[in-house]
């Protein structure tokens, strides 16, 4: 079975990288096709020196830095790429990845990290942090994610199988393209998090700092509670923002290395997190060291975090974290004074082993088996 894998772009080992990590792993002789490929040398040992086809977009100027200013350029680009010679095509995608052409003898397999976010329920959002409200260049963006819009509903029937990495995104896939999806969570290395069962007096915060993160809130909640200390791991354009509101008992730590993000993971009293995410790795890393989770309760986080309640012993659960209901500055200091009436009713070991579902063996055994009877079932209907 010739196989090829499609993704995106590659400018950076983040969450759906790690994806494309394990299914690289699973289908070892497969090629992988990318619109852009500007990976440094120190992050591609994942990709095992295999072959990679870029698309023109790789050679256009500037691309580099401004890959995403190329966007009307992307389906396009995608739709160029010759997968003629294989059997099965699997695509993993969060933008156009999905949009590549298969005939009727090729099963396609897409995992969706989500549908093109920005074009879709999230479009007023992105124009309004991009400051596209008003003016010609608002209508320009407008009118662009309208043909786009276009453009994605109708690739949706070139996919013969769809897999979301959360129920949420399947629900999202299920409104725009009403097809339904498999969910498979996404693989977590929880081995590389050990458990510690002896926490500090601190909270940790810890993301890109991008506006749909909404670190800034977490920063403002605990400028209200002197008396809790926050720690902020992280670095981006909203740093400036987030340091100018920042009382004494914040401590911005921009960037750090990854084996300092885990000390710290491991020894806070709860990890702080804010955004709506499709799934969200770094809570469940977070639980992986048994600390438990302070999070918004819309979008992965709900499927990753088990919310306390009073009920939560009777029903036979163990709470991994404390929910808040809106993404808001009172929601988060009524959250962590919640937690703190309650915390010592959370287990870290429970919270580690809760973690422990998302791993990547758990990613690797259901993705195969899914695609090994899709597949099967696909050559029945020949």
């Amino acid at each position: 079975m010739r196989v090829a894998v499609i993704h995106e772009w590659l400018t950076t080992v983040a969450g759906s990288e790690k994806v494309l990590e394990t299914i690289l792993k699973l289908f070892p002789s497969a090629d992988l096709f990318v619109l852009v490929d500007f990976l440094v040398a120190e992050q591609r040992e994942f990709l095992h020196g295999r072959r990679i086809t870029t698309s023109f977009i790789q050679k256009l100027p500037f691309a580099r830095t401004r890959y995403r200013s190329y966007l009307p350029l992307m389906p396009l680009a995608v739709e160029q790429f010759d997968l003629s010679e294989y059997d099965l095509v699997i695509s993993s995608s969060h933008a156009v990845a999905k949009g590549v052409i298969t005939g009727p003898d090729q099963l396609h397999i897409s995992y969706v990290h989500s549908p093109i976010r920005y074009a879709w329920d999230l479009q007023h959002q992105y124009l309004q942090e991009a400051g596209l409200t008003r003016g010609l260049k608002s209508w320009l963006a407008r009118i662009l994610l309208h043909r786009i819009r276009i453009w994605d509903s109708r690739t949706a029937n070139g996919v013969d199988y769809f897999v979301a990495n959360s129920r949420f995104i399947a629900r999202r896939i299920h409104k725009i393209y009403r097809r339904d999806a498999v969910v498979i969570h996404p693989p977590v290395d929880v081995a590389r998090f050990s458990l510690c069962e002896s926490k500090q007096d601190y909270y940790l915060a810890a993301s890109r700092m991008v506006p749909y993160k909404r670190m800034d809130l977490i920063v403002r909640a605990f400028s209200e509670m002197p008396g809790k200390r926050l720690i902020v791991i992280g670095d981006g354009p909203g740093f400036a923002q987030c340091k100018a509101v920042a009382g004494p008992n914040v401590e911005l730590l921009g960037f750090q290395p990854n084996e300092i993000l885990l000390r710290h993971m491991q020894n806070a009293r709860a990890f702080v997190f804010a955004a709506q995410e499709d799934f969200g790795i770094t809570p469940v890393e977070a639980q992986a060291c048994g600390t438990p989770v302070i999070a918004y309760r819309v979008g992965g986080s709900s499927e990753t975090v088990v919310g306390w309640s009073a009920n939560a012993a009777a029903e036979g659960k163990s709470p991994t974290g404390m929910f808040f209901e809106t993404q808001t500055v009172a929601a988060i200091v009524d959250a962590i004074k919640r937690f703190e009436a309650v915390h010592e009713q959370f287990s870290a070991t429970s919270i580690r082993r809760h973690a422990q579902q998302f791993s990547e063996e758990r990613f690797c055994h259901e993705f195969r088996t899914y695609v090994e009877s899709s597949y099967r079932s696909w050559l029945d209907k020949r």
